[in-house]
């Protein structure tokens, strides 16, 4: 890096101020091998890696005015998994330690990453370069040529695209979405999430998707309404089901950034109850090309990050903020029933495929989030819960199963 510290970013604050016991704003993503991962190579694959990737060696600290980052020359050591997943990685115990942790466990490996030093993508970056330098090392005269996916620089990989591509766009006629229906049931008792693995055919999905005539995404966040809405009481089914989209703000500007760069779109709908996948999917798919049409997307963005271009916000006290920053999100929350965050293809080179097997994401939550993303024909759907019901996934499942799709499902085990 060029400085020895930076700010976080402007979604990094919202994390920052809105970690729980339940949800520490930490997300998983893993690769699973074909073979088992020996401990010894992961960890000399691990010092390589992070010397790639510098922006990712610092400790999060907490200023008058703001978090920021710094960096350090703690070198991350690989363990085996013996954790929940998405356990917290900023607590009071971890202070001035590294912000993600790598573990292992029979063939799969693992990574978890504080979010507010990055997205998705930033961590899918850093995953897949340890997965080839693993590999590398593992299989010496086979993978030595194979790129790396870390080809920016560093400048490049650690710049505040938000406050890069702000321009100061304004809505011309802003239009609030209705407060949502919200998940019923009792919680998991101790702060428990439960995590689901589904996996799919990426073909058959994309097959039924074309049939209804919609988007991957749009299938499956109709599916989430319409298994939501059968597990609605009575007296709260006239209420909308909003499903929030994560959308990679990269794909809209030319960042290459390995920070957080993105924003959420809320796609929102009352159902009632002759509505099936056919009547559900295609007003779904509508509404969702109408929120990623990129005169949108900029507007939200720079209507996001125009707070901090406030006159003398940046002398306001950081806990002051951070009350601000929790009230504001509490009433963005009201507009959100549960979250659908589709990552998209997990490519890597030719060479490694036949060492891969399957990649997945989960996120911690308070709620109901699925995390959505594929490796060859294989699609994944990692959700994570904190209701003691299963129902509303079952109805989901049961739905796919009903469309002819073939799936395969685990489970985490949690104390009821």
């Amino acid at each position: 890096m060029a400085q020895a510290w930076y700010k976080v970013d402007n979604v990094a604050k919202v994390f920052l101020a809105t970690t729980t016991r339940r949800d520490p704003r930490v997300f998983r993503i893993c690769c699973t091998l074909n073979e088992t991962v020996d401990p010894e190579t992961l960890n000399e694959a691990l010092q390589h890696t992070a010397q790639e990737w510098p922006q990712f060696q610092v400790t999060l600290h907490r200023g008058l005015f703001w978090h920021y980052f710094e960096e350090t020359d703690q070198l991350p050591v690989a363990k085996e998994e013996n954790k929940e997943p998405c356990a917290p990685l900023y607590v009071p115990e971890r202070r001035n330690q590294l912000i993600y942790r790598v573990s292992y466990f029979g063939a799969r490996i693992n990574l978890e990453m504080f979010h507010a030093m990055t997205d998705g993508n930033g961590g899918f970056l850093f995953l897949k370069s340890l997965v080839r330098n693993y590999l590398a090392l593992r299989h010496p005269g086979e993978l030595e040529d194979v790129p790396t996916p870390n080809s920016a620089s560093a400048a490049d990989l650690a710049q505040d695209s938000y406050k890069n591509f702000y321009e100061g766009t304004r809505r011309a006629n802003p239009v609030r979405p209705p407060k949502a229906y919200h998940l019923r049931g009792l919680r998991l008792p101790y702060d428990q999430l439960q995590y689901f693995e589904g996996h799919l055919s990426v073909k058959a999905v994309l097959a039924r998707a074309r049939q209804l005539g919609v988007s991957l995404s749009s299938y499956l966040g109709a599916s989430m309404m319409l298994a939501i809405y059968g597990e609605m009481p009575a007296m709260d089914k006239g209420k909308p089901i909003a499903i929030s989209l994560p959308v990679n703000l990269r794909n809209y500007y030319p960042s290459e950034t390995a920070r957080n760069f993105f924003n959420s779109v809320y796609v929102s709908h009352v159902l009632g109850p002759q509505d099936t996948l056919e009547t559900v999917a295609p007003v779904f798919d509508a509404k969702l090309k109408e929120m990623l049409h990129p005169e949108n997307i900029k507007a939200q963005m720079d209507e996001y990050e125009k707070l901090e271009h406030m006159p003398g916000i940046r002398l306001v006290p950081l806990f002051i903020k951070n009350a601000a920053v929790r009230f504001f999100n509490h009433l963005e929350e009201e507009h959100v029933t549960a979250v659908l965050s589709n990552m998209g293809r997990v490519d890597v080179p030719e060479a490694l495929r036949p060492h891969i097997r399957q990649f997945a994401a989960f996120s911690s939550c308070e709620g109901l989030f699925t995390c959505v993303c594929s490796y060859g024909d294989d699609l994944v759907l990692g959700t994570a819960s904190s209701l003691r019901s299963t129902n509303v996934l079952r109805r989901l499942y049961r739905g796919f199963v009903r469309d002819g799709l073939a799936v395969t499902l685990y489970a985490t085990e949690v104390e009821k």
